[in-house]
């Protein structure tokens, strides 16, 4: 839409975060002048936070890379220094490297990571899987178990599919409980709700109740009637003290869940009740850090309130007992008559529907790490193995990785293990458009365009909406010449690593060649909305698909077509928890918890001065009676140590974190030589995960524990 004859204005959904929000983006002779929330997005409602401004910071940024870049090794000892080469070559490289390295050691020789970014983009959801697949390599790798796995765990054994995940329906529920999330900060995780700040008072205002639980006082809590500290990684005796309740009052009703409905559907309620016997409000009060009477009451609020819905995040799912944690989360809601129902926990069904197409249902156990024994989920190892795996010697060592917009120096478990595991690799290529803390110890670099520069759809973020909806977004400018973008990169090393040249291997690329907005639109075409890629252009403002409707049993994906509200693994895992509770001491140590800032949502978000201004960030928040105790000063520098490290970081005393408690932001630790992020490095802080330990995994799924990391701090 031209409003003068040098200005256009474009619509388009930011792709910065979870929250999807619609964007109006002003354009004058080829620079942005502005950007704003769409007040006509009838999801996000005119909501922007302060990452979408640097949308144009990440177009123009003098640090992005936009041609292949090749280490060449310093000579004597000296610097490596990296020289641009053509994108044929590079592509002919990465191929015959990777394919050396196969066919001496094996397939499993090569890795494959994942970063996060790689579920913002469509392009690169429907062209890695088939790259993955011409590598066939166990060793797969991706940030989803250092974040949600156990969220895809709990859905694949209770309803079927990983993606069967529910999501509280904020705008019509009367009872939000709040477990280690932290919603007015992320927006939603795992529950795609832009202007969420305005949803949560919107509940208050209408009559309805807001309980936040988690070691800090977070923006969230702030916004809600009651908030309880909670002894990190207890969260789980938690919920089975809820349960305990509801059963031991009957506060469901006779003992049995509403509605009748989804109740003829579900088997294993015995499993749970019995499940929950061990663990009274009063049992585990001192562990968790709350008073039994409290518990008690949030079981009766809960139960009370016309609709109710208990989530759960980060908090609930980087510790030790994240599995369990989800699950109970899911039972509770179920037990309660909160499940499928409106103001509960319910189901998306999106224009593109994944679940209804029968992709990636998931998979547990089919393989283990070579090292450890940790499980498979979903064709993809936990990250927490990784270093080892590049470190230990034997058959299946992993000899050369591959890189995909991640940055896993900062954001899993133990980095500094895993910087010594990459520089001895064979080979590594990174497909990224930055020269960071991971990418630095890279063979060669393939770097992607950035986002304005192609078009956009939000695969995943449309299944976990609290709304149906869909938006497409054209890119905003043409790609500047000699560049590629993510499906192209990842195309052109498919074919190089699978030359089948079989009649159905060259119309799957022919198809696959034609790029991802075909793929998209089949797959529109096959949903059951009448929506196309034409027809979203036609609506860029996005469209509404209505609220979230009950969709159970129809959309479950078990083998029997029931919900199994007590998965046999789990159940079994309930025994590791009552040892937990046993073997607590009273909390007399110091734990390291994590936190998330409106400002960032990954490690690559440092490098925009926009996002940068202001005072520093990443500073250890430690109670003032921890502080007194142990001699540190508001201000001052503190050092923090755990089993694989020691960092120091700036202190901010609050009454707002827990006694016993200290957090570091995650992302930082910008110091490293040889990257070329020049607005991060002026800012560098420490990174979280230089304290995290790559030992501690949820031992059921294997996800990272990052929640409750035990270290010591003193004043330096």
């Amino acid at each position: 839409m031209a409003a003068s004859s040098q200005t256009t204005v474009h619509y388009r959904a930011c792709n910065l975060c979870e929250a999807i929000c619609g964007l109006e983006i002003r354009v004058e002779d080829g620079d942005i002048t502005s950007i704003r929330g769409d007040d006509d997005d009838p999801f996000s409602r005119g909501h922007v936070c302060p990452k979408a401004v640097a949308l144009q910071d990440v177009h123009h940024d003098p640090d992005r890379l936009k041609r292949p870049l090749r280490r060449i090794p310093g000579e004597n000892g000296g610097d490596d220094r990296w020289e641009e080469i053509g994108w044929n070559e590079a592509f002919d490289l990465a191929a015959s490297r990777l394919r050396a390295v196969q066919d001496e050691h094996g397939r499993d020789a090569v890795g494959f990571y994942l970063g996060n970014p790689n579920v913002h983009n469509y392009g690169n959801l429907l062209y890695g899987p088939p790259l993955l697949r011409a590598l066939k390599s166990k060793n797969r790798f991706s940030a989803t178990s250092v974040d949600q796995l156990p969220h895809h765990f709990a859905a694949y054994f209770m309803f079927g599919h990983q993606l069967l995940l529910p999501v509280p329906d904020l705008d019509r529920t009367g009872y939000l409980l709040i477990l280690g999330a932290n919603p007015a900060v992320s927006n939603g995780s795992l529950m795609t709700a832009p202007d969420v700040k305005k949803r949560l008072k919107a509940i208050r205002e209408r009559g309805g109740r807001i309980v936040v639980i988690d070691p800090r006082r977070t923006e969230t809590a702030k916004l809600a009637d009651r908030h309880f500290f909670i002894r990190p990684g207890t969260d789980a005796l938690l919920l089975m003290a809820l349960l305990h309740t509801v059963f031991e009052e009957d506060l469901a009703g006779s003992g049995s869940p509403a509605p009748d409905r989804l109740a003829q559907h579900a088997d294993g309620l015995d499993e749970v009740r019995r499940a929950a016997e061990a663990f009274a409000p009063e049992r585990v009060a001192g562990a968790v850090g709350i008073a039994a009477a409290d518990v008690r009451e949030i079981a009766r609020e809960f139960c009370a309130a016309p609709a109710a819905v208990c989530y759960g995040r980060m908090g609930a799912s980087t510790q030790e007992f994240g599995a369990l944690c989800n699950w109970l989360i899911n039972a509770f809601n179920f037990v309660t008559g909160n499940l499928d129902r409106p103001g509960g926990a319910m189901f998306t069904k999106p224009a593109v529907d994944l679940v209804a197409r029968g992709h990636g249902c998931g998979s547990f156990g089919r393989w283990k790490s070579r090292v450890r024994g940790l499980p498979e989920f979903g064709g993809e190892l936990p990250v927490s193995a990784l270093a080892e795996e590049i470190l230990t010697p034997g058959e299946g060592q992993v000899r050369a990785l591959v890189t995909s917009a991640g940055n896993p120096v900062l954001s899993t478990p133990n980095g500094r293990r895993l910087e010594e595991a990459l520089a001895g690799l064979d080979f590594m290529v990174s497909i990224d458009f930055y020269l960071n803390e991971t990418t630095r110890h890279a063979h060669l670099i393939l770097p992607p365009t950035a986002a304005l520069e192609h078009d956009h759809y939000d695969v995943v973020f449309h299944v976990l909406a609290i709304r149906n909806t869909a938006r497409y977004s054209p890119p905003l400018f043409d790609p500047e010449e000699g560049t590629r973008h993510d499906w192209q990169i990842l195309h052109e090393l498919r074919k190089r690593l699978d030359p089948d040249k079989s009649l159905r291997a060259r119309a799957e690329r022919w198809v696959m060649g034609r790029g991802p907005r075909l793929l998209l639109d089949l797959a529109l075409r096959s949903g059951s909305t009448s929506l196309t890629v034409k027809k979203l252009e036609k609506a860029p403002h996005g469209v509404d698909l209505g609220a979230l409707e009950p969709c159970l049993p129809g959309r479950l994906k078990t083998p029997d077509g029931r919900i199994d509200l007590a998965p046999e693994l789990l159940v079994e895992d309930v025994g590791r928890l009552r040892k937990h509770l046993e073997a607590l001491d009273g909390g007399s140590s110091m734990v390291l918890i994590g936190r998330r800032q409106v400002q960032s949502n990954n490690s690559w978000m440092h490098n925009y001065e926009r996002l940068m201004r202001g005072k520093d960030r990443c500073t250890l928040l430690i109670h003032p009676d921890d502080a007194a105790r142990l001699g540190i000063a508001d201000g001052g520098k503190a050092a923090v140590s755990s089993r694989v490290g020691r960092v120091e970081a700036p202190v901010e005393l609050t009454d707002a974190i827990m006694p016993g408690v200290v957090s570091l932001p995650h992302g930082w630790g910008h110091h490293r030589p040889g990257i070329r992020l020049a607005t991060a490095a002026g800012r560098p802080g420490v990174s979280l995960n230089d304290l995290t330990d790559e030992q501690r995994v949820d031992a059921l799924c294997g996800n990272a524990a990052f929640s409750g990391v035990p270290v010591t701090v003193e004043a330096v």
